[in-house]
């Protein structure tokens, strides 16, 4: 029996492409992180657990032929998930009529589980001891500024950039937003004829995102090389069958994924 237990179902090798579609296109429209996180994995479903290293403080320390490593940790790797149902109903009504099958709960599955995932990086889960890139003790702090008027946007990320090389952190640099901080972005700065957006965009060659998971008021810049942080996957988003109940087909979008900050200091949150 396979991990998904899809062979329990007896459902069309035809409806579990659709399911598979609507879930992968649902959540790549959706996902933030995944847009300027490394990807390491998938690594399958059978990984329980990897390393974090702290790259500041990572050696190898050896003691009368006793050696451990300093600076890293093992993290279980969380499992993410939401639960859907298709009507046995619907299904009868599809094969007889003709119609295609409503998809909707799949998609919102779907959605649902790439916010999740979306929270987990910002956020952490500190109930569980994740951190997050908002999160994370360790990092770069910067009082934000009024970001609704003047320079203060471009001044306040280009201060943060200055902290990146006095801590001779270089590569690729990515923002993520607020929907409200976006949006107060979106005006022309005087004596420029450019929107204050497209400016900070041109700063970070078009690396700027926003997100609703954040919220309001929250924005973090980040340098997310691989040796800085990446995101780690073990299962990749993929839809499991649960179980027929009354009559009912129940499934479960999952995953298994985890934020790794190997370098604290390649994140600044604008607080």
């Amino acid at each position: 029996m396979s991990y998904l237990s899809r062979e329990n179902s007896n459902l069309p090798t035809e409806l579990w492409e659709q399911i598979d579609s609507t879930v992968v296109n649902t959540a790549r429209n959706i996902l933030i992180s995944r847009r300027f996180l490394h990807i390491f994995g998938p690594l399958g479903i059978g990984t329980e657990s990897i390393h974090i290293d702290d790259s500041e403080s990572l050696d190898e320390i050896s003691d009368d032929g006793f050696i451990v490593t300093k600076g890293r940790k093992y993290v279980e790797i969380p499992i993410i998930y939401d639960d859907f149902t298709i009507f046995t109903k619907d299904l009868e009504n599809s094969r007889k009529f003709g119609y295609p099958v409503d998809l909707s709960k799949a998609a919102s599955a779907a959605e649902n589980s790439s916010r999740k995932e979306d929270r987990l990086v910002f956020f952490g889960n500190s109930a569980n001891g994740y951190d997050g890139l908002l999160t994370a003790p360790g990092t770069n702090k910067i009082k934000r500024s009024d970001w609704s008027s003047g320079e203060n946007a471009f001044s306040d990320i280009v201060a943060a950039l200055e902290i990146f090389t006095e801590k001779s952190i270089f590569g690729t640099y990515a923002l993520v937003l607020s929907p409200d901080l976006y949006t107060q972005l979106q005006r022309i700065q005087p004596g420029t004829g450019l929107l204050e957006i497209e400016r900070i965009s041109k700063l970070l060659d078009g690396n700027v995102f926003y997100s609703s998971v954040l919220g309001t008021g929250k924005a973090v810049l980040v340098c997310p090389e691989a040796r800085n942080m990446d995101l780690v996957i073990g299962q990749d988003l993929a839809t499991a069958y649960l179980e027929q109940k009354d009559l009912n087909h129940c499934f479960r979008v999952l995953e298994s994924v985890l934020l790794r900050i190997k370098r604290k200091q390649a994140i600044t949150v604008f607080e």
